[in-house]
């Protein structure tokens, strides 16, 4: 073989090397921050200078009334130990999800979660927390969690150094 095409061997397998490198580097970015959302542009409309119509006469739906706190039941989840100690987030409707991911709703700092680890729900009333498939797990007390599992106030959830639990 001749030097020249020795030269554009090494090169082609360089561009290759650095291809699969480049790849990887972001797969591991993505595991560690979660997917970039790429933002759209609005464009601005034109505002009418009328009178706003009534709700009826808009298709948005009416807003849903705020649930009164009951006695027995618990108000936010709060991180008890790990970096990010003495947060709380409020509960509401909608489940909570914990993880690395930058839009999770608990972003959790630690080496042992995952970017989408688990999530808090409510259902019929009741609290359940459940493991997303993660890589290290979701632990109820001991117990490491398989399916979702109802809690109840003070019992503490781990993941990773991450302790949380629910409180009135």
């Amino acid at each position: 073989m001749s030097n020249l095409t020795l030269i554009l061997i090494k090169i082609a397998y360089l561009a290759v090397l650095w291809l699969f490198v480049l790849m990887a580097v972001g797969v591991i970015s993505t595991d560690l921050f979660g997917a970039r959302k790429k933002a759209k542009k609005k464009k601005p409309r034109p505002r009418a200078r009328t009178a706003p119509p009534s709700r009826a006469a808009t298709s948005e739906p009416p807003r849903p009334r705020p649930q009164r706190q009951r006695r027995n039941e618990p108000s936010v989840l709060a991180v008890t130990q790990g970096p990010l100690t003495g947060t709380t987030v409020d509960l509401a409707s909608q489940p909570i999800l914990i993880g690395r991911a930058p839009d999770s709703t608990l972003v959790i700092t630690d080496d042992y979660a995952s970017g989408r680890h688990a999530r808090v729900y409510a259902d019929n009333g009741r609290w359940f927390v459940e493991d997303l498939n993660s890589t290290n797990g979701t632990y109820l007390g001991q117990q490491k969690l398989n399916r979702p599992q109802p809690i109840t106030v003070g019992q503490p959830i781990r993941i990773g150094k991450t302790v949380l639990e629910l409180r009135k």
